[in-house]
């Protein structure tokens, strides 16, 4: 069933999202009004295995069963579906370009599948970066106009925004932060195939790698009974940290520490006003995590930006890519540089120089 878009031009008050949020395991889908509020909420596992097409049938089945839930004056005001999805991408095509956890994705026309199939405008971008546009809007980060977003879970992702607009690079790949390379003589190898990385040594896939090997070679008793039971996961180590185990502490110290020199790092290199930390491992973990970054950041980072981030637990949780969609569209709907599929373009920094503003007051990027 298509839909007839809805007339309001973009970022209208009255206009009605439908969000998509595309991840290794789940899709997630909800209708967000313009107050954030989300409306049939679904998700389903990811069918991984099954190929492309299947993605995209379990994506248009839920959207459509959202769509069909809402009333009928909400659902008179659709405009468009906004999308988050594992990076990279290419936002300005609406592609995912190359996920390292879901093969068939590859250089996928994730945004023009969806549009075809529900007959409204889709725009899509990585979920660092809605994440980001939802704490914008109306999260941790609401006002500011410089900032971080850096989620620590299962991965580890970040997004870059500066005077109210998101960084995006001429290839849309800027803010891969958990891509920064830490440990120069090798190091845990990270999910993308790179060793030393920030992602492969205190996010939750890196430490679980890490928890199998100490396992493996008997380094600690409490891994070891644990990995006779099931695989390991971050949350074994962070238990067995609670529970006294000595390598399980030194893992967790290690990636809190890898985590505050990255702050480090970025507070001098992109002098924030806040550093907004979301993720269900940092959440787990709280003033832990948080704490230690702060300290460092006071100790080595440069005494002006220093003195002036604030590092901060995001607002959003789960629903954090789904809450996004509502700026994501109501910055590009209407906007053709967003959808262009003219052959052999070069971006620069972004089509027509131009930049994705942070906020959803701008329907254009000017």
């Amino acid at each position: 069933m298509d839909f007839e878009p809805a007339p309001e031009v973009a970022g209208a008050p009255a206009m009605v999202v439908l969000a998509l949020d595309i991840g290794g395991t789940q899709i997630r889908a909800a209708a967000i009004l313009p107050d954030g509020a989300l409306l049939g909420r679904r998700a389903a596992p990811t069918p991984v295995a099954e190929g492309a097409e299947a993605i995209y049938r379990a994506c248009t089945e839920l959207l459509h069963g959202v769509a069909d839930d809402l009333p009928a004056e909400v659902r008179a005001r659709v405009a468009a579906i906004g999308i988050s999805s594992m990076g990279p991408v290419d936002p300005w095509r609406g592609v995912v370009v190359d996920p390292p956890n879901v093969p068939s994705l590859r250089d996928a026309p994730l945004a023009d599948e969806m549009e075809a199939r529900l007959g409204v405008p889709a725009f899509l971008d990585r979920d660092t970066n809605v994440a980001a546009l939802a704490e914008s809007w109306l999260g941790a980060a609401r006002g500011c106009r410089d900032f971080l977003y850096v989620t620590v879970s299962t991965g580890l992702g970040g997004a870059v925004v500066h005077h109210g607009r998101l960084m995006l690079g001429p290839d849309g790949t800027a803010g891969e932060l958990g891509h920064v390379t830490l440990m120069m003589d090798g190091g845990p190898r990270c999910g993308c195939g790179g060793a030393g990385h920030l992602e492969g040594i205190a996010a939750g896939a890196g430490l679980a790698a890490q928890a199998q090997e100490e396992a493996a070679r008997g380094g600690s008793a409490f891994l070891r009974a644990r990995a006779d039971l099931a695989p390991l996961t971050a949350r074994d180590v962070a238990e067995g940290e609670l529970a006294g185990d000595r390598t399980c502490r030194l893992l967790m110290e290690r990636a809190r520490r890898a985590f505050a020199v990255a702050c480090v790092g970025w507070v001098d290199a992109f002098n924030p006003e806040l550093i907004v930390v979301g993720g269900t491992l940092a959440e787990r973990q709280g003033e832990r995590w948080l704490g230690a970054a702060r300290a460092a950041v006071e100790s080595s980072a440069f005494r002006a930006p220093a003195a002036r981030v604030k590092i901060v637990p995001a607002q959003f949780g789960d629903d954090v890519g789904l809450v996004g969609a509502w700026p994501l569209v109501a910055q590009r709907r209407g906007d053709p540089v967003w959808r262009e599929k003219r052959p052999g373009r070069s971006h620069g920094a972004s089509p027509g120089g131009r930049a994705a503003r942070a906020t959803p007051d701008a329907a254009r990027a000017d």
